[in-house]
């Protein structure tokens, strides 16, 4: 039995947030995580977050969308639900102990001319990346140490 430990990224349509923490937990990370990311709706991976992800050296194009339902047999160590705070509910997975909530702007409802519309996936891929860094850090940690660092964001 494997006991990597598997964390759960989730978001409203698993096409961009979800994707880009996942992506960059597989590479930042390695192989002390396993990482999945998951929607509560369905959507293609973004081109645009495919392409920003690319501009870091992250290839992102082999991962596919999940529906969380498919992922209820699973467990994960850690889930993180990805929203934007004001404007979406966080999504839940009830199967974890050690539930993580990010409020990061969905970069699918940018409008605009194609930059101004990069910028804003640059902007939501960097602020994923810090908080995977983040989550990496923390997780060095010994766990009550993850709970107190993680408190305040449940």
């Amino acid at each position: 039995m494997d006991k990597t430990p598997k964390v759960l990224f989730l978001s409203r349509g698993n096409a961009s947030r979800a994707q880009i923490a996942e992506g960059f937990l597989r590479v930042l990370a390695g192989s002390r995580f396993i990482p999945l990311s998951a929607g509560t709706e369905s959507a293609d991976v973004s081109p645009l977050a495919m392409e920003v992800m690319s501009e870091v050296g992250i290839d992102i194009s082999t991962q596919r969308p999940r529906e969380v339902a498919s992922l209820f047999r699973e467990t994960f160590r850690y889930a993180v639900a990805v929203c934007d705070e004001p404007r979406e509910r966080y999504p839940v997975y009830p199967f974890t102990r050690n539930l993580l909530r990010w409020s990061v702007s969905d970069p699918e409802v940018a409008t605009g001319e194609p930059e101004a519309r990069r910028q804003v996936f640059r902007q939501v891929r960097d602020q994923i990346r810090g908080r995977v860094e983040e989550l990496i850090e923390t997780t060095n940690q010994p766990d009550s140490a993850f709970a107190k660092a993680h408190a305040a964001a449940v």
